[in-house]
């Protein structure tokens, strides 16, 4: 296996294991504490589970067992070859199985960008049960759609972009990926929080074979099962979801506008956002204790509630 994350990077808190799930995929998972409510994060793209390094040691001080797996197609996760693999039904059943193997009955889903987005849609499939969502960054789809004008259509090029075959990967690969890593040098708000050997991290990681392939295949496959998606809403089957949920957002985002975020209030019963001045897109990354101390207080307060 490659070893994405050098030592020295690790925290030495975080492990990593290979945990098989009831389908046949094998998940690398970084994992902190020993709870016995599950928290399982999500990342996006063109991340990995590293993404969660600031987060996994304090929600394992709260309490949880935390996991931030590498989804399909990245890092060690199995790397399926088909396009359809990668459609948005596969994605929330891979957060299934990683909740059944976990063994936990209670979970906090948490997710960032593309992992917001299947984070979204598990909730709203009510696939298994959920004590609390949170997403950092993560477009809720319907919320998405409700402000695609111009502003969002111009941010969200690169989506149509990926959708040409074998261009977008070969030209990302070039100089072993360098341009994912430049991506997110030109794109995040505080270049301290990403140095040149956490870029390295996302390189490498992107430069592995196959990997950005796969990567790039979550929007391709994200049109299988869209019509189906639509007939629902227009049916009105699914009503706003009822989970309590946190909406962290860098208004800052140079991929999403700040009115999805509003927007998603419609979607959403008992929802709390809270937007962080000035973050970008990487907020859980590049503001960690603002988001830490947000998810803490998400936490407690929800806890509370359910005990009264």
């Amino acid at each position: 296996m490659l070893k994405v994350v050098p030592d020295e990077l690790k925290n030495p808190e975080i492990g990593t294991s290979m945990v098989v799930v009831g389908s046949g995929m094998t998940f690398e998972v970084d994992h902190c504490g020993d709870g016995d409510e599950l928290a399982l994060c999500l990342h996006g793209f063109p991340e990995h589970s590293f993404s969660w390094r600031h987060q996994l040691p304090v929600l394992a001080e709260q309490g949880f067992t935390a996991w931030a797996p590498n989804l399909r197609g990245y890092g060690n996760t199995t790397r399926p070859a088909k396009l359809k693999d990668y459609a948005l039904d596969k994605l929330v059943e891979d957060v299934a199985q990683l909740i059944i193997a976990s063994e936990k009955k209670k979970v906090t889903l948490i997710g960032h960008d593309w992992g917001g987005i299947i984070a979204w849609e598990f909730a709203i499939t009510d696939r298994l049960p959920l004590e609390r969502l949170i997403i950092c960054n993560g477009p809720h789809m319907r919320a998405y759609v409700d402000t695609l004008g111009w502003s969002q259509l111009l941010k969200s090029w690169y989506v149509f972009y990926f959708q040409i075959p074998w261009l977008p990967e070969y030209l990302a690969g070039l100089q072993g990926a360098r341009a994912i890593g430049d991506m997110i040098k030109k794109t995040n708000k505080n270049g301290a929080a990403f140095p040149p050997e956490v870029i390295e991290v996302y390189r490498r990681n992107a430069s592995q074979s196959g990997a950005l392939k796969a990567m790039i295949n979550f929007y391709r496959a994200y049109r299988f099962g869209w019509w189906e998606r639509e007939r629902q809403w227009r049916d009105n089957l699914h009503g706003p979801i009822t989970t309590s949920t946190l909406l962290i957002w860098g208004d800052g985002d140079k991929f999403l506008d700040k009115a999805i975020a509003t927007n998603t209030n419609s979607y959403v019963k008992d929802l709390q956002i809270r937007f962080i001045e000035g973050a970008s897109h990487w907020v859980q990354q590049e503001r960690p204790d603002e988001v830490n101390q947000l998810i803490e207080e998400f936490v407690t307060q929800t806890m509370r509630t359910a005990n009264d």
